[in-house]
């Protein structure tokens, strides 16, 4: 059992604030990878997950990628691109109440292409940053929409 079924099993579906990490994977022109999700809305996100207790945000993405697309990162070369909400009680369809506060990294990828790897992922595809689908989940739309602004903004 992880980190947060252990909470869960002390605080039922109470309010909890969860830390967790994802990451802007762009390859060698420029495209983004999503990952869609096997939820029953069956959104499009950042690759990412929950932190575990002792990790630092960086070793979350590693670990995350890792698991879900077999993709390797090296945690030295995640470039922190912001930190995200705490500010937007969320509820799982199971009844779980959090709040998510989400680092994060941009990467590029320098090998490999995302394998699904588990049964959390339907299919993982890149979109260029300006084909991207709506909505995304959570707070992922946010983070994709300030990476594009500012991507733009060191265009002009």
């Amino acid at each position: 059992m992880g980190y947060v079924e252990n909470l869960r099993a002390l605080v039922g579906h109470r309010p909890l604030i969860l830390p967790g990490s994802c990451v802007l994977l762009l390859d060698a022109q420029g495209r983004l990878l999503l990952q869609q999700r096997n939820e029953p809305t069956k959104r499009w996100g950042l690759v990412g997950g929950l932190m575990e207790a002792g990790e630092r945000p960086g070793q979350v993405v590693v670990r995350e990628v890792r698991e879900e697309s077999g993709l390797e990162l090296n945690e030295d070369r995640l470039q922190l691109f912001g930190v995200y909400g705490g500010d937007r009680l969320t509820t799982a369809p199971n009844g779980d109440q959090f709040y998510p506060v989400i680092t994060a990294f941009v990467a590029r990828l320098e090998a490999g292409q995302p394998v699904i790897s588990d049964d959390e992922t339907l299919q993982f595809r890149w979109f260029p940053l300006n084909g991207v689908p709506e909505p995304l989940a959570g707070t992922h739309q946010q983070i994709v929409t300030d990476f594009r602004k500012q991507m733009e903004s060191t265009d002009d």
